[in-house]
């Protein structure tokens, strides 16, 4: 797969370390369609305003996380769950990447959940982010079953709560500690909601048992970290800007680890490494499960690691930024 190691800023380079993936890279044979129907529907959703911000959400091109995350998907499924990861990342500029307080995040909890729970009529929904959460869970509920739902839906609510503490972290200058980082980032990533799409997208639905089991929850929690690190490397310059800087672990390792820059993103770098060797340690233990859902569900942690990677490092909301930003505080 396509792994660019270095990325630059005008003074002087930071190294991204090499993000090694053992698994496989596709891409959906759909994914011009769903890219431009995609921005279609944030266009009409009406979360996105201004013409200028539409139109860097169209150069990001998020068809193509979705095509490279879900290959394997059918046409309507992956236009499905690209849609979801879009409101999650157009969620993400509006209200994690701002100065939204902790409290103004918090009050807005009672309205998502109520759409995601069923708890209203659904016929006047006003906020354009309840209104499109209340599309895609409409569309998952005709897709999969009431389990598949019931998973997506309490993964969503476990990510939006935890946005109120990445927020009170904002809004207080706290950088949380290594600990705490490492519990909370696999929930403010909103990576359980993706991965608890990837059975729907396949069409080969995990039992509750199934999605219980130790080992699916070992191998679920290593992709998590994968993704989740492999992000805050990534999207490490485009947050120097911006108020969540703390919010990530380089900062992190910076602060509590008395850390470089570059030492922190080394250390990232060993730390993703062995996260990926624990799922494929695991990976024979599940195939011995002899479960078709199991055995997709794994194979889609496994295009989340390298899908995610593949795209980030080509992405304009990514990339642009390592050129444009010089390292905070000038160390090394």
């Amino acid at each position: 797969m396509s792994n660019p190691s270095t990325l630059t800023h005008n003074r002087p380079p930071l190294r991204i370390p090499a993000l090694t993936c053992p698994f496989p890279s596709e891409v959906n044979p759909y994914v011009e369609e769903v890219d431009r129907d995609t921005l279609a529907w944030l266009a009409a959703s009406g979360m996105i305003e201004g013409t200028e911000n539409l139109g860097r959400y169209g150069a990001a091109r998020y068809g193509w996380l979705g095509a490279r995350t879900y290959p394997y998907a059918a046409r309507e499924l992956c236009q499905l769950v690209t849609d979801w990861c879009v409101w999650l990342f157009a969620f993400d500029d509006a209200f994690c990447e701002s100065d939204r307080a902790a409290a103004e995040i918090a009050r807005e909890l009672p309205l998502f959940i109520s759409v995601i729970d069923d708890l209203g009529d659904g016929e006047h929904v006003g906020n354009v982010f309840a209104r499109s959460l209340l599309e895609i869970k409409t569309r998952i509920a005709a897709t999969g079953n009431g389990d598949q739902l019931d998973r997506w839906r309490a993964m969503t609510k476990d990510y939006l709560f935890a946005q109120v503490w990445e927020a009170a972290n904002r809004e207080q200058d706290v950088v949380p500690t290594f600990d705490d980082y490492i519990v909370m980032r696999r929930r403010t990533g909103a990576m359980l909601t993706v991965f608890a799409l990837i059975d729907v997208a396949a069409g080969s639905c995990l039992t509750p048992g199934e999605w219980r089991h130790p080992d699916v929850r070992a191998i679920t929690e290593h992709a998590n970290d994968v993704v989740v690190w492999d992000n805050d490397l990534i999207s490490y310059a485009k947050e120097t800007a911006g108020p969540n800087i703390h919010n990530n672990m380089v900062s992190v390792l910076r602060r509590h680890k008395g850390c470089s820059t570059q030492e922190a993103m080394d250390l990232i770098g060993g730390m993703r490494n062995d996260a990926v060797a624990g799922m494929v340690a695991l990976k024979p233990r599940l195939d011995a499960l002899g479960s078709a859902g199991v055995a997709a569900y794994v194979r889609g942690l496994e295009y989340w690691i390298s899908g995610s990677v593949d795209y980030s490092l080509t992405s304009s909301r990514y990339v642009h930024a390592w050129s444009a930003q010089a390292p905070p505080g000038g160390d090394m």
